[in-house]
């Protein structure tokens, strides 16, 4: 099947959203390396308006583990190949890029980041916390 059929729907109703998070939460593995599993990413306008400043027709989010040991997420544009239906990631060249050694070794491009692990980072008196 192709990714592009696979995107569902943007908005899904509140009660539904409530009901993966707490099946997330509820799933094996909730620890990860002694720490609480990452509920939810706090995650700045400006980091969005970077990755979307650009020409695509998607985001991808990879996971890591910053240079802190926090859990992140990172943005990546992407485009859809239409004689495969998959959506490739496009990365554009930043100043970050620019200024690191990745700009040596064939990785120049960059990907968005500035994501805060919730928790610490979350509203406790949301209904999409427990």
């Amino acid at each position: 099947m192709l990714e592009k059929e696979n995107l569902g729907s943007v908005e899904i109703p509140l009660a539904e959203g409530k009901l993966w998070a707490d099946k997330y939460r509820k799933s094996s593995g909730l620890e990860e390396d002694g720490k609480n599993k990452v509920d939810a990413y706090l995650i700045p306008l400006e980091t969005l308006r970077q990755v979307l400043d650009q020409d695509i027709d998607a985001v991808r989010a990879y996971k890591g583990i910053n240079n802190a040991g926090q859990q992140v997420l990172m943005f990546v544009g992407t485009k859809l190949d239409a004689k495969t239906g998959i959506y490739k990631d496009v990365f554009k060249t930043g100043v970050a890029a620019k200024d690191s050694a990745a700009a040596t070794d064939g990785g120049g491009g960059v990907v968005y980041n500035m994501t805060q692990p919730c928790p610490p980072n979350g509203d406790p008196t949301s209904p999409m916390n427990p």
